[in-house]
């Protein structure tokens, strides 16, 4: 489907492909700058990318954040 001016475009990150190859650093950067509070951080940086829970990971999907902001 062609993108029009009606639909604004979303910026996406690969959260899956991302997850995968992060070190744990790299994840908790992620999830700071998706408002994760510190405690859960500590939690989920050793969870695989599919049991986080949904909404975050649409969260983490639709940010606008990119691979570079990450390194």
């Amino acid at each position: 489907m062609k993108p029009t001016k009606y639909m604004p475009k979303i910026e996406t990150l690969d959260g899956a492909g991302f997850w995968k190859n992060a070190y744990a650093h790299q994840r908790g950067k992620l999830l700071k700058k998706v408002n994760v509070p510190e405690d859960q951080i500590i939690e989920m940086v050793n969870k695989k990318y599919m049991d986080l829970p949904a909404a975050l990971r649409y969260e983490i999907e639709t940010s606008g954040i990119n691979k570079k902001d990450l390194q």
